[in-house]
């Protein structure tokens, strides 16, 4: 099947006008705090600031990340750079423990802190913003904190025993408690992003040592929490590496899709077609920032691709279901956000990497469901929950989980490849 140059152009030309006047306008109207420093982020359907007091770290460094991001890759002419200086400014003297060291879950507005764990989650992004924030402008704060949560992690997270990361600590970098508390539990989502993390910060300081960590959680996501048959993403584990029931922590980032009762439906067989496209494509630029093993990850980077094309995709409406067994078909028909968000990158990474005929029919499907359904274009931002059909089920634009993070960078990393992509055709 020949691809039309035409539909990839246009294509690209609703990204970037999507971009440029709705989502990035959308974060620099309203998000930044003048009173108290750092980002407003929780916004309802209308766009309106919905007066909640809370700042979590893990939606101030998503969003220097996406101002850093935006202003590496040319827009915003110095805004987006004022903007991610002035959240790094919060965030180090703000939410950096003087004490124990690290950074604060959650502070109010003011940056009072109201919640003092140490989550590795969110110190993921801790890392991957800074190190974006330092080679977009090139204020060696962000370098600086970044290696200091590194050398945190190093220290205090790492499993020596059974390898990877411990994930949940008390202020005093203590081991949370076991179940709902999370100190006995591994998790595909953090191993995930400490891979996007240990990249970013490869490339801004060029130490082998953030290099040889990066290899060795690469080599953990595919021994240990890719499905061996499959190459899709297994949620939970125990500290051995076990498949865990999947249970909702009590520390909640982005768990909110739960049942009442804490345990989820299909807890040991359930896998997100949108993590599993995520994880290629991420794994595919770690390849190229190292620059080399692509070859050697090939197979898997295309498998967990694939799986995500053929299980993921609806067909019939439009959009990436939320999720399904390993061995294919879906059990929730819903579509959210970031699902749609990774997809569009990582379609389009196959699209260059193993040509266009088999990945550019599911990149235009879910770009139009984006398009026409997700985005709320008179405000800007994503709808976060739609039903299968597209009609909205939560209505605000942002808050503590759902930030600017997967669009901004959706936008961002879709322009940069259909750019690409018109070259070769």
């Amino acid at each position: 099947m020949a691809i039309d140059a035409n539909k990839v152009s246009a294509c690209l030309e609703e990204c970037r006008q999507h971009f440029t006047t709705e989502l990035l306008p959308f974060w620099l109207d309203r998000c930044k705090d003048d009173k108290n420093g750092g980002f407003i982020t929780h916004f309802d359907k209308d766009g309106n600031d919905s007066g909640e007091n809370e700042k979590s770290m893990l939606a101030q460094a998503r969003t220097v990340y996406s101002m850093s991001t935006a202003h590496r890759a040319g827009y915003g002419d110095g805004q987006c750079a004022e903007y991610a200086r002035h959240g790094v400014d919060f965030l180090i003297d703000k939410m950096w423990d003087d004490q124990y060291g690290g950074f604060f879950w959650i502070t109010d507005r003011a940056g009072n802190v109201t919640c003092d764990k140490k989550i590795l989650y969110g110190l993921s992004f801790i890392m991957y913003a800074l190190s974006e924030y330092t080679m977009a402008t090139g204020d060696q704060r962000g370098v600086e904190y970044a290696e200091k949560t590194f050398d945190l992690l190093k220290k205090y997270a790492a499993d020596t025993m059974y390898g990877g990361y411990f994930e949940m600590f008390e202020r005093n970098w203590d081991l949370c408690g076991p179940g709902p508390k999370g100190g006995d539990r591994k998790t595909l989502d953090v191993h995930m992003h400490l891979m996007e993390a240990f990249t970013t910060l490869y490339e801004c300081t060029g130490q082998s040592i953030h290099r040889r960590t990066l290899v060795e959680d690469i080599d953990l996501l595919n021994e240990r929490i890719l499905h061996p048959k499959y190459a899709t993403g297994i949620p939970q584990f125990t500290v051995d590496w076990k498949v865990a029931p999947q249970i909702k922590f009590d520390i909640v980032w982005g768990w909110d899709r739960f049942a009442e009762g804490g345990a989820k439906a299909h807890a040991q067989d359930n896998t997100s077609a949108g993590h599993n496209v995520e994880f290629a494509w991420l794994l595919a630029h770690a390849t190229d920032i190292m620059g080399t093993g692509f070859k050697e990850y090939r197979d898997i980077i295309k498998k967990a691709t694939d799986h995500g094309r053929n299980n993921g995709i609806d067909w019939e409406y439009g959009g990436v279901y939320v999720e399904g067994p390993h061995s294919g078909g879906v059990y929730d028909m819903q579509k959210e956000f970031w699902q749609q968000a990774e997809v569009m990158i990582g379609m389009l990474e196959a699209c260059l990497r193993f040509g266009p005929e088999e990945y550019w029919p599911a990149y235009e499907n879910v770009h139009r469901f984006v398009f026409d359904k997700m985005i709320n274009h008179p405000v800007g931002e994503w709808w976060p929950l739609t039903t299968r059909e597209g009609k909205p089920v939560w209505m605000h634009m942002s808050h503590s989980w759902k930030v600017n993070y997967h669009t901004i960078r959706c936008m961002i990393e879709s322009i940069k490849r259909l750019e690409k992509l018109i070259e070769k055709l």
